[in-house]
């Protein structure tokens, strides 16, 4: 069995976090009618409901995505659930039998693809509409790539966007961003 390590993609969300600033809040994100704010909020609903998932201890609901539910200590508590999220899914155990997040039901092993998925492409949001630079390893793309690609094209609807083209050659993030349904070229409405 192989494990991820959601290290590296935590650090770098984290480093974005950390670069957010209050007045860029309210700022549009690559997500429709999701405000940065509902991108911190999603992030730190996402981090708990995932490291619960890979200690087979699943929320009920899933993790919303709304500004007016960011909790206050979002600077700091989006870091620390990011880590503990890595922590837990270096765990071997995490990757065994069934696990839910979000109120789904999923093999430990997709339910880490999806943990990675989720944390690299809102990263890439989160990092895009603030104007931060986004350095993500090529190794975390393109395992959440992995889970992005296994739909092929039958694509549940309201998970991703319909595909962006992209050049085969392009970098694994544009790649990931493109397959997700987002323009790598998005930059904020000036």
């Amino acid at each position: 069995m192989t494990t991820i390590d959601l290290g590296p993609a935590a650090a770098a969300v984290s480093a974005v976090v950390a670069g957010v600033r209050y007045e860029q809040l309210g700022a549009p994100t690559p997500c429709r009618e999701t405000p940065v704010a509902g991108i911190l909020d999603h992030l730190a609903g996402l981090t708990l409901a995932f490291r619960l998932a890979a200690e087979k201890a699943p929320l009920d609901g899933a993790p919303r995505a709304s500004a007016d539910s960011l909790p206050a200590d979002w600077r700091t508590r989006i870091p620390a659930q990011l880590d503990a999220l890595a922590a837990a899914w270096r765990d071997p155990a995490a990757y065994e039998g069934v696990t839910a997040a979000g109120g789904v039901e999923m093999p430990g092993e997709v339910a880490a693809l999806v943990a990675l998925d989720e944390v690299v492409v809102h990263g890439w949001d989160l990092a895009v509409a603030t104007g931060q630079p986004y350095a993500v390893d090529d190794a975390s793309a393109e395992g959440a790539m992995r889970f992005v690609a296994s739909f092929g094209d039958d694509r549940p609807p309201g998970l991703f966007g319909p595909p962006v083209p992209v050049p085969d050659d392009a970098p694994a993030l544009d790649r990931l961003v493109g397959a997700t349904g987002r323009d790598p070229g998005w930059t904020p409405p000036a």
